[in-house]
């Protein structure tokens, strides 16, 4: 018979670690709830594509709409959304609108996210 583990203490475990320092050094609950957004943000795959290809360069809507072979207002969409979280930025020239990420944190963590999947 296969032993099942247990996701609890054993009824006379007295713990490992001093909770209380961890309690009062526990992730505020806004930046608990941003960092949450910002991975809620790579869960969606046309955003994760349009993520890998403005790492690699500066694009406005409709190279990212042939890029992505979709439509401009879904792009729009999606750049709004990552726009919101500050994922990405937009530079004007003219009326054209040109995206890249907003920051060299948000590629450190998608390179760094991307490397572990394809460790994998």
């Amino acid at each position: 018979m296969e032993k099942v583990l247990q996701d609890q203490c054993d009824e006379t475990c007295e713990g490992t670690v001093n909770v209380v320092t961890l309690k009062q050094n526990l992730i505020p609950e806004t930046t608990a709830v941003g960092l949450a957004d910002v991975f809620k943000a790579l869960g969606d795959p046309t955003r994760v594509k349009i993520i890998y290809t403005l790492l690699q360069t500066e694009l406005c809507v409709h190279d990212l709409t042939v890029v992505l072979d979709m439509g401009q207002s879904a792009i729009s969409h999606q750049l709004r959304y990552l726009r919101n979280l500050r994922i990405v930025k937009r530079r004007k020239v003219g009326k054209t609108v040109f995206y890249s990420l907003d920051d060299e944190h948000i590629e450190q963590i998608f390179v760094q996210m991307l490397q572990h999947i394809k460790h994998g």
